[in-house]
């Protein structure tokens, strides 16, 4: 499998699959490159709808020139716990971060809970989320306001009296839930407008639809989270 950084042929055949709508696998299937890889370079470049080859490679080279200086003159990478190899740890935060992005979180929001969900303790202050970013504390507090509504994020006291905010294996549960319940109340406001609508028209058919369709995913994700959060409190067998 080719490693390194893409070419701009590699691009132009990205934009090409783009534009055939086909799946992010499928791409990177072709140009025998890891999915994670296609999903970054599509998030990091507009999307898939306005992603442009050409402007992609020279937004590619600008970073890498800012990287450049940075790289001879600034401070080694931190050691890592555990013999873990920094560059491939990167690797993965920033992979993880492009997933989380992609499924619809904020930039902001995406880093914080990599740095979360990869940090053994599983919480962090905010001024330890700061300074492994290198962002500014409000961006973190403003990320964690976030993560708090979705229900991805907990906030603790620790013996500092400090703020920790915290990710554990129940807080899957408790946000699988949350977007559950989300769905159930759009499906109460889609049967309100059927009544508003009238039962009989076109638009009143359609919401009915669409609160029939959710009602069943919701009641299913319940369901489904419900008989799985036991593996949540499980460790796995070596």
């Amino acid at each position: 499998m080719p490693g390194g950084r893409l070419t701009v042929q590699e691009r132009q055949q990205i934009a090409l699959g783009l534009a055939d709508s086909l799946p992010y696998a499928e791409i990177a299937r072709r140009l025998d490159r890891p999915t994670s890889t296609i999903t970054r370079e599509v998030t990091r470049n507009g999307g898939p709808t306005a992603y442009r080859a050409d402007l992609a490679h020279r937004a590619t080279e600008r970073r890498a020139r800012r990287r450049r200086p940075a790289s001879s003159t600034g401070s080694p990478t931190a050691p890592q716990p555990h013999g873990r190899d920094p560059e491939a740890v990167a690797e993965l935060e920033e992979s993880l971060t492009t997933v989380l992005m992609a499924s619809g979180l904020p930039k902001m929001a995406a880093r914080v809970l990599t740095c979360l969900f990869t940090t053994d303790a599983g919480s962090l202050t905010a001024s330890q989320l700061a300074q492994h970013l290198r962002v500014s504390p409000a961006s973190v507090s403003k990320a964690i306001t976030f993560l708090e509504a979705q229900s991805l994020v907990r906030r603790e006291r620790d013996e500092r009296r400090r703020d920790r905010y915290v990710v554990d294996d129940e807080l899957f549960y408790q946000a699988t839930i949350a977007g559950a319940r989300a769905n159930d109340q759009l499906v109460e406001t889609a049967r309100r407008g059927v009544a508003v609508l009238g039962p009989h028209t076109p638009a009143a058919h359609r919401l009915e639809n669409i609160a029939r369709f959710l009602d069943f995913i919701s009641e299913s994700i319940t369901r489904a989270a419900e008989q799985a959060r036991e593996v949540l409190h499980t460790r796995p067998t070596a």
